[in-house]
């Protein structure tokens, strides 16, 4: 009996034990498969955070970007209100305001989705996606704009854009232009051509698709001398103001406030931080580092281009060249901050704070009242920029030169004309210029009812 009991222990052992192993390896692969499904879901996991906290990381950036070109617009009404007469400093403030206002609006019904298009036309020259920003039920954050921000940061940071192109029409045409005439004149460039002619480039179209492809990084050409040559358009219509030029020699006619318009020009250029550091379009830190680097660099190069250019033109240590000098190397510099070196970004920078002074003598010569030097800096700056990227940086050359030239060209003869037969037709049918009593009186009483500095002093 003893020996049928070991027997059976006998072969019973090596049967337990090979199920032990059994549940034992079948454990293991389960442990196994387990630890690989976990760690996939947690690769998956980090891979979302990562891509969550880029998204976040670049789209703040955005917005701070978003918030340094709106204080631009401060900048714009402080320069403009510095450097025309106290008699209209409301006038100035008022359009200043409303130009924003209506610029952000017709750009949110009509010109983001025509400057934007949903689908790029790589031969187009007109595209336009519908009425309103409104997204699609497909709309995914992250897939949008790569992962770098989100469908809203971009429409309000290419809004900002739009509106300052239409701001520097303002101080060109101040003192003499009617409210009426300058507010329809904004509605229709900001919504309608300055977004059809930024589609030809940042929204896909034709200049974007060249074999040797349009370079303007943030704006010299798009934003800058498009509003130039509506700036040109609209102050030959309306001509001089009275008393501008008189038996041949050019009139002064003090502004209002040369510290204002200094205080002006410091807001703008720190708005320009916002302006070229936002259009790298992340928070990439060798990228927008660069791009403020060389912005800053110019902007001080233009100062000093401006200041010496200045001293010989008109005999002077002159303020308001050295003020308009500094926002020339900020405009020449846009198209190109992000290609251009440290010592490229200064030699641009020097070019076109001399480039401002002559331009704004060039036109007093012609009898073309600029009343703030925008044409000099945005229209004049704003080409020379542009051209400088086929000159200068890592892609200059021949060829892209000549793409510049083209892209310069195009943007130039459809700005101008489209702006110049507006303004002719406003003249014709409404009237473009105040009469010449309220013009020589002023527009703040006349126009607005108020004034802009009611400080009296006693004898």
């Amino acid at each position: 009996m003893y020996n049928a009991f070991y027997f059976l222990l006998d072969a019973a052992v090596p049967a337990m034990q090979l199920a032990a192993n059994t549940v034992a390896d079948a454990a293991s692969a389960v442990s196994t498969t387990s630890a690989t499904d976990t760690a996939a879901t947690a690769a998956v996991a980090t891979a979302e955070e990562v891509q969550m906290i880029s998204l976040t990381a670049n789209n703040v950036w955005m917005m701070v970007a978003t918030a340094l070109v709106f204080i631009m617009h401060l900048g714009f009404a402080g320069v403009e209100a510095g450097f025309t007469q106290s008699k209209n400093t409301v006038n100035i403030l008022f359009k200043n305001v409303l130009t924003f206002a209506i610029g952000l609006l017709s750009y949110a019904f009509i010109g983001f989705k025509l400057m934007y298009p949903t689908v790029a036309d790589p031969n187009g020259f007109l595209n336009w996606s519908g009425i309103g920003i409104g997204m699609g039920a497909d709309y995914v954050s992250g897939a949008y704009a790569d992962g770098h921000y989100t469908y809203w940061t971009d429409f309000l940071f290419q809004g900002m854009f739009a509106a300052t192109a239409a701001t520097i029409v303002s101080g060109a045409v101040a003192e003499r232009i009617k409210i009426s005439g300058y507010l329809i004149f904004t509605l229709i460039f900001v919504g309608v051509i300055y977004p059809m002619v930024g589609m030809w480039h940042w929204g896909g179209g034709f200049l974007a698709s060249m074999e040797t492809p349009f370079i303007d990084f943030a704006g010299s050409t798009l934003v800058h001398s498009v509003g130039g040559w509506g700036a040109l358009a609209g102050v030959l219509i309306l001509g001089p103001r009275i008393g501008k030029y008189v038996d041949g020699k050019v009139v002064d006619k003090p502004g209002s406030s040369v510290p204002l318009a200094t205080i002006g020009v410091f807001l703008l250029w720190l708005g320009w931080f916002g302006f070229n550091g936002g259009s790298v379009l992340s928070a990439d830190p060798e990228g927008t580092s660069l791009v403020l680097v060389t912005t800053c660099l110019a902007g001080a190069a233009g100062a000093i281009g401006g200041y010496v250019a200045g001293y010989f033109v008109f005999k002077r240590l002159d303020l308001g060249m050295v003020l308009n000098g500094i926002l020339a190397g900020l405009v020449g510099i846009t198209a190109g901050a992000d290609i251009m070196s440290p010592v490229e970004a200064i030699i641009i920078g020097m070019i076109s704070g001399v480039l401002v002074v002559l331009a704004a003598k060039t036109l007093d010569k012609l009898k073309i009242d600029d009343c703030v030097g925008a044409i000099p800096v945005h229209l004049v700056c704003g080409i020379f920029g542009t051209l400088a990227c086929g000159i200068f940086g890592a892609k200059a050359g021949v060829d892209q030169f000549l793409t510049q030239l083209i892209g310069v060209a195009a943007y130039g003869a459809v700005s101008f004309s489209v702006a110049f037969l507006i303004f002719k037709l406003l003249d014709v049918t409404m009237g473009l210029r105040v009469s010449e009593q309220h013009e020589l009186e002023g527009l703040d009483s006349h126009e607005h009812g108020m004034r802009g500095y009611t400080i009296t002093f006693d004898d």
